[in-house]
């Protein structure tokens, strides 16, 4: 009976440490925006988010795929956007991540849309069975007026005193 038991520890111990290691696997990733982004970015603006993939296993992780996501959070609104409108990368590989090491990643992006975002970096191993992803980072991006006043003043002003210029001068050569 306590070769038995023994036996069922041992098998018990042997899959569950195995199960443990296989489904959280080696990858940790960090993400935050960059220092430099603007603290109240609006349509047109830049974003910079930084990724940190670390091994902290005792492997090698091999193929190593990272990408980059951003979802529209807002309410009746919410979606997925395709970044190549954004113009941000959409993926990075790393042959091997070994243990202890780290990728660093800069994700840039354009902002072309208003709205309450959340953006989350993931990244999968060539024989791992599940994706490991980072916190999100959220962002709210401000509408940038399509009709600024600095730009459409001089013309609105300019046009109706040209012509006016033109009318007197022409009144003027005719007396």
């Amino acid at each position: 009976m306590h070769r038995i038991g023994f036996l069922f520890l041992a098998v018990w111990l042997a899959l569950s440490c195995g199960a443990s290691w296989a489904a959280s696997g080696p990858l940790e990733i960090t993400l935050v925006p960059d220092a430099s982004n603007p603290p109240s970015p609006r349509m047109g603006d830049r974003l910079k988010f930084l990724s940190v993939i670390r091994n902290t296993g005792g492997r090698a992780a091999e193929g190593v795929v990272a990408w980059i996501s951003l979802v529209q959070v807002d309410p009746g609104r919410e979606q997925p956007m395709d970044l190549e409108d954004w113009s941000a990368h959409k993926a990075v590989t790393e042959a091997v991540v070994s243990p202890g090491r780290e990728v660093t990643v800069e994700w840039p992006m354009r902002l072309i849309q208003s709205g309450n975002y959340r953006v989350v970096v993931s990244a999968v191993e060539r024989q791992a069975s599940n994706v490991v992803t980072s916190p999100f980072a959220d962002f709210h991006v401000r509408r940038k007026p399509t009709v600024e006043s600095n730009r459409i003043l001089p013309i609105a002003l300019g046009i109706p005193g040209v012509i006016l210029a033109l009318m007197g001068w022409r009144r003027y050569h005719r007396s």
